[in-house]
């Protein structure tokens, strides 16, 4: 067998765009150590490639990610995972969420439980319309804990309340309506629905796209006055950079900017 095959998670750039693939389709792309630990090595070598500016994270097969490793939980080391399985996945999902690079998920197939996190945790989410969605947990005796925190945090109450309480399994396009996912595509757009959103993440300045996701997860936290203190801050440091600098002086010239790709 082809070792890469063998592989639980593959990684590939190209042209500034770092793909991430959870490659265990046989298991449905579970979060099992493997994969976790995986996941975060990728994901740190992506943060430290400069010639890697956006990220995409997705699925082999057709599920995107179907959750907790459930054979951990219930075998002899059950009491292990408890301590460790849910740390495990709270290390991955602060890892998307403090990412330096904007992270796409790029929903290709199904999704379950802590799956629903790890799109929750990118800062975009383009799913195919044929994936179905579902905060399973309740169905199997536990609670959608960790994952409350991210997707609690993007989508609307009300869905938040219906979602994870029922467990239903929902469309693609209903998760967009809760605020879960960006977009819904038909399957066969998928491919250049991401590719066209990458494309627009790589005209922004890389500094700037790093403090624009500290503005988009920090303030909301925070309290007018110490928000307006911070970031007038950051927009001091900002206009003083060479980046700021290259590309007020492209536009001014009207031409692209050193780091936009080739049109």
């Amino acid at each position: 067998m082809n070792e890469q095959a063998e592989q639980p998670i593959h990684y590939e750039v190209v042209d500034g765009c770092a793909t991430i693939t959870i490659n265990n389709p046989d298991r449905r792309n579970v979060l099992d150590a493997a994969s976790i630990i995986g996941l975060r090595q990728a994901l740190a070598t992506a943060a430290e490639d400069a010639g890697v500016r956006v990220v995409v994270l997705t699925g082999a097969g057709n599920t995107f990610c179907a959750g907790a490793d459930l054979s951990g939980a219930t075998g002899g080391d059950a009491d292990s995972f408890a301590g460790s399985g849910p740390r495990a996945l709270v290390s991955l999902l602060e890892d998307l969420l403090d990412h330096p690079k904007p992270t796409i998920a790029k929903v290709q197939g199904h999704v379950a439980g802590g799956g629903n996190g790890l799109v929750a945790a990118c800062d975009l989410a383009v799913a195919s319309a044929a994936a179905k969605f579902a905060f399973s947990e309740v169905r199997v005796g536990v609670a959608p804990a960790v994952i409350s925190v991210v997707c609690l945090d993007r989508m609307n109450r009300a869905s938040g309340y219906e979602l994870l309480l029922t467990g239903d399994r929902v469309t693609a396009e209903r998760v967009v309506a809760a605020g879960l996912v960006t977009k819904a595509v038909p399957p066969e757009e998928l491919d250049a629905s991401v590719a066209e959103l990458v494309g627009k993440l790589l005209l922004g300045g890389p500094e700037a796209l790093t403090a624009t996701k500290r503005l988009l997860r920090q303030v909301p936290t925070m309290s007018r006055a110490d928000a307006f203190a911070w970031t007038a801050d950051i927009s001091a440091q900002l206009f003083s950079s060479d980046e700021a600098r290259e590309g007020m002086t492209a536009f001014l010239s009207r031409r692209a900017p050193s780091w936009a790709p080739p049109a």
